[in-house]
């Protein structure tokens, strides 16, 4: 059943995106075809770009201790996206914005398990200072 399910899926997603392509086409005409092939430079240039950026991104996330599944999540995020950009459509290119613009659970700011929200840890050190002696020495 969950097969069946599968395929039907698989096989209606490229007639809906024809058919949406057909309603598209009614409207603005022959600018679809520039659509199109924007969507699929766009789809080629994030897959470009991120293959130069995969490793710069992972040894980043590796110096700055951080976790090297975020890095490895992140571009695979915009290989998705792209993959679906490059595929013609427009339904593709919607869920390929949504895959590149939505955050994802957990992907705010990086914060220690161990501290609290609004509290900055530090270091600090007092060093003397005479001026502030002789000050109120002379107070007095």
């Amino acid at each position: 059943m969950r097969v069946l399910l599968g395929m039907i899926i698989v096989l209606s997603f490229p007639a809906l995106e024809i058919y949406t392509l057909v309603q598209i086409y009614h409207y603005i005409g022959w600018w679809i075809i520039v659509l199109l092939a924007a969507g699929m430079l766009a789809g080629w240039l994030l897959i470009v770009g991120e293959r130069m950026a995969f490793f710069a991104r992972m040894s980043m996330t590796l110096q700055s201790g951080g976790s090297p599944l975020r890095a490895l999540i992140d571009s695979g995020r915009t290989m998705i996206a792209g993959a679906l950009f490059i595929f013609p459509g427009v339904i593709s290119d919607v869920l390929a914005v949504l895959v590149l613009f939505l955050p994802l659970p957990g992907s705010g700011s990086p914060q220690s398990a161990e501290s609290e929200p609004g509290v900055i840890e530090g270091e600090y050190r007092r060093e003397h200072d005479d001026r502030l002696e002789r000050g109120a020495d002379s107070k007095r």
